[in-house]
């Protein structure tokens, strides 16, 4: 399958070029892929973010450099892109949980990181609900900011989660939020799809604007903060994200390129994914989770 080809051709690249200045956004070019949407696949698909494998695959090599051989520690440091023996003890300690001193002591226990394979494995017997929706083109109104695009699946991360939180105690959707009726103001969180050079992507908190949505002046709704957001037609697949907070949203994400990507015969496409956060309550669901595709 391409995407998965893809992901194995980026780590193969990240093995090869180890010792260099590379980040996911040099393995995103390497291999196409807008950096948004490889840092996605990777993260979600591995459980490990692009540049935590290259800073684990790093510190596993240097640890064995450390106890197979006689190269001083400040030269490892440098081989492995750490300007300063401070810096490499520190990430050296955090990693293996003792300091390269140690280390070279003998008799030390280190942690070995070994080299990303990709391997797709079919689970019978297990369903996965969704549906296909061939959804006509949509306008939202919109508060936007951009994120770097390396805290997508980051655990220790909250950027997002803090800018809703933010909008509700703040009250900043209320002008928008007026313009539809009571029952029917659903929320949507809007992820914008990026480009091959940019290392941000841009998460807008807003509403739909449909034939529900009363009569407003887009120049005042501009002037007011808001973003006119437009979405092409096309092909979404819909999952149900059921839980008590967010992380059912990634662990969904997850599902999606482990389980549904390799049977499907769909492949992720370039357009905004949502979720949509429903005003009415549905019992157990958090979200609905849009995610655009197309064929293979």
């Amino acid at each position: 399958m391409e995407w998965i080809s893809s992901l194995q051709k980026a780590i193969t690249y990240m093995e090869e070029h180890l010792l260099e200045e590379i980040n996911y956004e040099d393995v995103a070019k390497h291999v196409h892929i807008s950096s948004y949407e490889f840092h996605r696949a990777f993260s979600f698909l591995t459980g490990i973010t692009a540049n935590a494998y290259i800073r684990n695959r790093r510190l596993s090599l240097a640890g064995s450099e450390i106890v197979d051989t006689d190269i001083r520690i400040t030269d490892i440091a440098l081989k492995y892109g750490y300007d300063t023996p401070e810096s490499f003890t520190k990430a050296f300690t955090r990693f293996h949980g003792i300091s390269p001193s140690v280390a070279r002591e003998g008799n030390a226990k280190l942690v070995l990181f070994n080299p990303l394979v990709i391997k797709i494995t079919v689970d019978g017997g297990k369903t996965m609900k969704y549906k296909i929706v061939q959804a006509e083109a949509k306008k939202f109104i919109a508060l936007v900011r951009s994120f770097k695009t390396e805290i997508i699946n980051d655990e220790a991360n909250h950027d997002v989660a803090d800018f809703w939180a933010e909008c509700n105690a703040k009250q900043m959707l209320s002008p928008i939020w007026m313009l539809r009726e009571d029952g029917k103001r659903d929320l949507y969180g809007l992820c914008s799809p990026t480009t091959e050079d940019s290392d941000t992507f841009d998460y807008g908190i807003g509403i739909i604007v449909d034939e529900d949505t009363a009569d407003y002046n887009p120049e005042e709704i501009k002037k007011a903060g808001f973003r006119i957001w437009d979405v092409n037609p096309g092909t979404y697949v819909v999952f149900e994200c059921k839980g008590e907070n967010g992380d059912c949203i990634a662990k969904t994400w997850s599902q999606f390129y482990k389980k549904f990507l390799p049977q499907s015969g769909y492949e992720a496409s370039e357009e905004t994914d949502y979720e949509l956060y429903f005003d009415s309550e549905h019992e157990d669901l958090f979200c609905e989770l849009w995610i655009p595709v197309r064929k293979r």
